[in-house]
């Protein structure tokens, strides 16, 4: 465990899983969120459809699936498999629903999760995250790969108070589908608050604090504890709810109200509300919103509240339990699962996502704080990032925009380029105003024309640096058409720092790093690497990069 690297993989995560990468039964807890277009009518979803389209293509957000030579090998792939009654299963849905993007999107799920019912090891558990368009569908899945003995829940989780869906009733509520790999679990109680019916119920109070009054019995006969105690019977089939020793404790401790007799009354077990833990949360979730205002949101849209993932998290694993998410998204798991202490394994299958997930962990937690991770299937030097360039210019920029530590332009509209791929901010120190920082990334040919107009661009989107991504090295005219002009560090009026700078990928891999104020936290500052010049350690408990 303490060499353990966590692992982000990008690739396609059937691929990942088959290849031996996880290996058997090596993972705690799955959860899964995967894509599927649930604004699409059901007209849509349920029509015949050509399979033109690869769905092995389908990038960033596009949650569309489509009949085609994918869908269709992944079906064959099930139904050829040592599954029969998922086969069956599949076969008989296929007859039902033809070939459209629903059976698409089963025969795609199917043959993952097997792939992920073989990671798990036998006290794991799996949470697949669903909306009502096809969660009936995925249950018969789940049901015939995990067995029906081993489903524990279907959750219903509120997302939202309202929504307005025309000519139905307002759709509120995700599903997320609960099971294990056998009956041998990890599992604890999780406890939400108490509602104001149930506060009303601790309605007497002492000297600890207010209390409720809970029955000392339970239901059933025990030759040990269906006896007398202290003049009380418990009553005909029925035992006392601890042992006699236990009982005689909570007397002596004044735990048990009494009668007016002074023996115990059945009823009088004491119960303190700064003692109690909350009630014990059932199958519908009603208390973790996600509003779109909240400063959690990335704009990522398929984005999860981290409190519904620690929820998760902490009722199936302990501490240095593997959870995997195969469908990282933006990285809500895997950010929840750093910081409850577990390890973790995140696959995606778009260098947007690997990039979003960098840059959340690294704005999450101190370099300290942050355990040690490795991202698996990206470029390794520059000719494999010429070939990704060469193959997908989106994801090829997605990519060079994590070298550097940049978020995607939220405001960049697909195949169109606004001068700006991607945007970071920093502080002089950590009371400081933002500064931005725009970045473009280019994989074809760029010239001088290009570096005056990202000049432009950074003088009209009022930002104090900008900077070039590109494959190939800057020529004279390039360099001659960046502006002489720099930024000039208030806190440390010594330190300036070019306001255009062109790096090359090669560049990157080389270790070089774009250059602006990096204002480190005091905790973090003393095992800073370096420093470009200002005050010494002793002078300030908190510095520049």
């Amino acid at each position: 465990m303490d060499t353990w690297k966590n692992q982000l993989f990008f690739g396609d995560n059937l691929k990942i899983m088959r290849d031996g990468r996880i290996p058997v039964e090596s993972v705690d807890l799955i959860y899964l969120d995967p894509p599927f277009n649930s604004n699409a009518t059901y007209n849509i979803l349920f029509a015949e459809k050509s399979g033109e389209k690869s769905a092995a293509q389908i990038t960033a957000f596009e949650d569309t699936w489509q009949w085609g030579p994918e869908a269709a090998a992944d079906f064959d792939d099930v139904v050829r498999g040592d599954r029969p009654q998922l086969a069956a299963l599949l076969r008989a849905i296929k007859e039902f629903l033809g070939q459209n993007a629903m059976m698409a999107y089963l025969a795609r799920m199917a043959v993952r999760l097997v792939e992920l019912h073989r990671v798990l090891k036998p006290t794991g558990s799996l949470y697949l995250h669903c909306d009502p368009t096809a969660s009936h569908y995925i249950k018969l899945l789940l049901d015939a790969i995990f067995n029906v003995i081993n489903f524990r829940n279907e959750i219903v989780w509120k997302r939202t108070t309202a929504h307005n869906d025309p000519q139905r009733f307002g759709r509120i509520g995700d599903r997320i589908f609960f099971y294990t790999k056998s009956k041998h679990k990890v599992f604890k109680h999780v406890y939400g608050e108490y509602s104001t019916e149930q506060l009303s119920r601790y309605k007497y109070s002492d000297d600890i604090g207010s209390y409720r009054a809970e029955n000392l019995t339970a239901p059933h006969f025990s030759a040990t504890r269906t006896v007398e105690w202290r003049g009380v019977n418990p009553g005909k089939d029925r035992q006392w709810r601890f042992s006699i020793e236990e009982l005689e404790r909570l007397y002596q401790k004044g735990r048990i109200l009494l009668q007016r007799d002074g023996r115990p009354r059945k009823d009088g077990l004491k119960v303190y509300l700064e003692e109690a833990k909350g009630t014990i949360l059932q199958d519908i979730w009603t208390d973790i919103s996600f509003p779109p205002t909240t400063s959690e949101r990335l704009s990522y849209p398929t984005q999860k509240p981290e409190a519904l993932l620690e929820r998760i998290v902490q009722a199936s694993s302990n501490e240095g339990d593997i959870v995997l998410d195969p469908f990282c998204g933006c990285g809500t798991t895997v950010t929840v699962a750093e910081r409850l202490k577990r390890r973790w394994i995140g696959i995606d299958i778009t260098h947007l996502a690997i990039t979003l997930i960098k840059k959340r962990l690294h704005d999450s937690f101190s370099p300290e704080e942050l355990a040690p991770y490795e991202v698996i299937g990206e470029p390794a030097d520059a000719k494999s990032a010429a070939a990704l360039a060469e193959v997908n210019r989106h994801q090829f920029e997605w990519w060079a925009l994590g070298l550097v530590d940049a978020a995607p332009a939220q405001d960049k509209k697909k195949g169109a380029d606004k001068g700006v791929d991607g945007v970071l901010y920093f502080q002089e120190k950590d009371d400081g105003p933002y500064h931005k920082l725009i970045v473009q990334v280019k994989s074809g040919h760029v010239g001088a024309k290009e570096v005056r107009e990202l000049e432009g661009t950074r003088r009209q989107e009022k930002a104090e640096i900008a900077a070039l991504l590109t494959l190939k090295p800057p020529t004279r005219p390039m360099k001659e058409a960046a502006p002489a002009d720099y930024y000039v560090s208030a806190l440390f009026p010594d330190l300036s720092f070019p306001r255009l700078q062109i790096l090359t990928i090669a560049d990157l891999f080389a270790g070089k790093r774009l250059e602006y104020p990096r204002w480190v936290p005091p905790k973090t500052f003393k095992k800073a690497a370096r420093r470009r010049k200002g005050p010494s350690d002793q002078e300030r408990q908190g510095g520049l990069l």
